[in-house]
């Protein structure tokens, strides 16, 4: 290979690859880097890695001077190039990749990486970033900077920094080069620079490497001082015949390199090296400080080659030339000396740094456990005070409470007192009034109660109430159901004087008509409803037939009708408060008439609404029939009556006990299975219509008495609506 010729390898199958890619090295730890990201981005596909290295040369000559220094110092040079690519070598064994050196001469790198992409068509080079300070870079350019400002057209360069490429300079063109793309084994012989021919070397002809010890081995390259002074005149010929071109060179190919600051016999070291040490990793994706066997951290210094001239011209230039030699040599030493000292400094103060800053991490690891413990004793006091202040606040807390409790029963007792006062009052004006007050109503006897019902014959006896026992009598050619006090009533004589008062003053076709009383006994006559109680009618009690849908949805707007007539009563509106299928009566006609107002009160007109109740001390009804508002806070109004109106519709469509019947109905309209609900003794249900019904129950059974609807403006339009379908059909 030679300049002017492009640059071709090929592997052990005989295939020829042209070499578009190298990459620069240098002893700096960004040169390994540069290695491996070429590899890994830009050789992928090729088995061969080519390196390029450049031998700096600081004393260029134009002669060979035989000089008497100790020959270490050249050997040293040599072993140093030739430890450079050791950790390569071995990288490309593991790789599996071809290694290819290339070593350049000249007292300037950036030219001569230039010259040599040149010469050679090279279209990517990749470099290392340079360990210079930024301000050191301003002052004189380094090697990346020099090839991102001058390298030619169709080469890309590439910065490598921590194993990313950081600066990156685009080919913006193909290589217009005319040069055979045949391989240079396969062409005629080139002509040098300086007219010497140089035959075509094939891989292992050009394969060389520095070996320590390794005499001159044919290469441009000048052997080492010590040498030349003991080497034979016709040795020394041979070696300057062998540098101005005239003799092949065995182991290295060499070309001059045109440069205007280097000697003109610098010389292009290029060696191709297939390595073998090593084995293969396996696995290729271990990170690059394992793949690379790097040396341990010497101190090296580079003394350059020697470049001598064509002929020796006289025995007083050698002599001159060796006195300036031995006088560099010695500045050299003298140097390397003082850098060691340096660096031996270096070190020694590294080491102190080191163990003071081991020093510094103990005694902060010390001090982070000595925080951490004293936080850990603060956040254990902060707990044990949280912990005291909950007791206290318990504490705190009980007593309160069992002082509330104090008081609360406190109060209930003076409530109780006051409610007995006040129900002894009721009592006495009661009694005073049942003495006084004229009453319009028929009075009886006992005599004509007790030979009216045969003595209270239990033949006769038709049901039983909370009231008292009922009996079936006739009075006045009339039949009549007298219902009679329990000597043992609590509030019997109270519901007995209530319930006179309100049915002797009003006449409605759905209200129990009052015949008479016995006011001595508490004994009330009421015209006699020949099917009893809707209660008992429902539940098909003596074995009675099931109430078509039809007459139901006819009875609940009758009894809605009634209710409404009590709300709206002068000159105070009246509150059923006890209203159940038990008190409303069936006549022969199946026309229903509310009964029972024994616990019926009178409320003010301005409390009658759903907003404002009228304050009851006692709360008064049968279970799951009384308004849960009214329960809970004593507070009456006429939609505590709603209510019951709403369980009172659902029974009557469903024939089923008032515990959690609304929620039954609730769910089977939610699930689809309303149908399944209704009283199956009905077979001929109107779904729709009772879906409606029961929604309406639904509704008047709402828990918040602002959330029921309006009796005469909601309920009563609905059932008569439900009522003229019934007629209907």
């Amino acid at each position: 290979m030679h300049l002017g010729s492009r640059l071709y390898s090929h592997d052990d199958g005989g295939s020829v690859h042209e070499v578009t890619t190298v990459v620069a090295v240098d002893k700096d730890k960004n040169s390994n880097q540069a290695v491996k990201w070429a590899v890994d981005h830009l050789l992928s596909n090729m088995p061969l890695l080519v390196l390029v290295h450049v031998k700096i040369i600081t004393t260029p000559n134009s002669g060979f001077v035989v000089n008497d220094i100790s020959s270490e110092v050249h050997f040293d040079a040599e072993t140093e190039l030739n430890q450079l690519f050791v950790p390569y070598r071995g990288f490309c064994a593991r790789k599996a990749m071809h290694l290819k050196e290339v070593i350049l001469e000249s007292t300037d790198i950036s030219k001569a990486l230039l010259e040599y992409i040149t010469s050679n068509g090279i279209q990517n080079i990749v470099v290392g970033a340079s360990s210079r300070s930024s301000l050191m870079r301003r002052f004189r350019p380094d090697v990346p900077q020099c090839l991102m400002k001058s390298a030619p057209e169709y080469c890309s360069v590439y910065v490598i920094y921590k194993g990313k490429a950081i600066t990156i300079k685009a080919a913006k063109g193909p290589h217009s080069s005319v040069s055979s793309s045949l391989p240079p084994w396969k062409k005629s012989p080139a002509v040098s620079p300086r007219g010497q021919r140089f035959d075509s070397l094939d891989e292992g002809s050009v394969r060389s490497t520095y070996q320590k010890g390794s005499n001159w081995r044919g290469s441009s390259v000048p052997p080492s001082p010590i040498t030349a002074r003991v080497m034979p005149l016709e040795h020394r010929t041979q070696m300057q015949m062998q540098m101005q071109g005239y003799m092949p060179n065995p182991g290295r190919e060499t070309r001059p390199l045109s440069n205007a600051r280097t000697a003109p016999h610098n010389a292009l070291y290029e060696s191709l090296e297939n390595s073998s040490m090593g084995h293969r990793s396996s696995s290729r994706e271990t990170s690059f400080s394992d793949e690379f066997d790097l040396p341990s951290p010497t101190m090296h210094m580079d003394f350059n080659s020697m470049d001598f001239g064509s002929s020796l011209d006289s025995s007083s230039s050698e002599s001159s030339a060796a006195k300036d030699v031995e006088a560099e040599m010695r500045r050299l030493k003298l140097e390397l000396k003082q850098t060691m000292d340096m660096y031996n400094n270096a070190c020694r103060e590294a080491i102190m740094h080191k163990q003071k800053v081991e020093e510094l991490s103990q005694i902060k690891s010390e001090e982070q456990r000595k925080v951490e413990e004293l936080k850990q004793a603060e956040a254990g006091a902060m707990a044990m005070v949280e912990m005291e202040k909950a007791k206290c606040r318990a504490a705190i807390e009980a007593a309160e409470k069992a002082k509330r409790i104090a008081e609360l029963e406190a109060h209930k007792r003076q409530k109780a007192e006051i409610r007995a006062r006040k129900e002894a009052e009721e009592r006495r004006r009661a009694t005073n009034a049942l003495n006084n007050v004229d009453v319009r109503y028929r009075r009886y006897t006992i005599e004509e109660i007790e030979f009216a019902t045969n003595n209270f014959a239990q033949s006769l006896k038709i049901g039983e109430g909370g009231y008292g026992p009922v009996y079936k009598a006739l009075l006045d050619h009339t039949q009549v159901a007298i219902k009679v006090l329990r000597p043992d009533a609590s509030q019997g004589r109270k519901q007995f004087q209530q319930e006179v008062e309100v049915l002797s003053c009003i006449r409605h076709p759905n209200m129990v008509l009052l015949l008479g009383a016995c006011p001595e006994y508490g004994c009330l006559v009421y015209e006699y409803m020949d099917y009893g109680s809707l209660e008992d009618r429902l539940f098909r009690r003596g074995g009675t037939m099931a109430i078509p849908w039809g007459i139901r949805f006819k009875i609940s707007f009758e009894i809605a009708t009634g209710l409404l007539f009590l709300h709206q009563a002068k000159p105070e509106p009246l509150v059923h408060r006890d209203l159940k299928p038990a008190n409303i009566l069936l006549d022969h006609n199946f026309v229903a008439k509310i009964a029972d107002v024994g616990l019926a009160r009178l409320v003010p007109p301005k409390v009658a609404d759903t907003v404002t109740q009228y304050r009851m001390t006692s709360t008064a009804g049968t279970f799951c029939y009384i308004d849960p508002e009214y329960q809970q806070t004593g507070m009456l109004g006429t939609k505590s009556d709603i209510y019951s109106l709403g369980v009172m519709l659902l029974q009557i469509i469903t024939a089923r006990p008032p515990m959690g019947l609304s929620h039954q109905v609730e769910r089977s309209i939610e699930r689809g299975t309303f149908k399944e609900i209704l009283d199956p003794a009905v077979p001929d249900w109107p779904v729709e219509a009772a879906l409606s019904y029961a929604k309406l129950a639904l509704w008047c059974v709402e828990l918040r008495r602002k959330d029921r609807p309006n009796l005469a403006k909601e309920i009563l339009p609905e059932l008569y609506r439900l009522k003229e379908i019934a007629e209907l059909s």
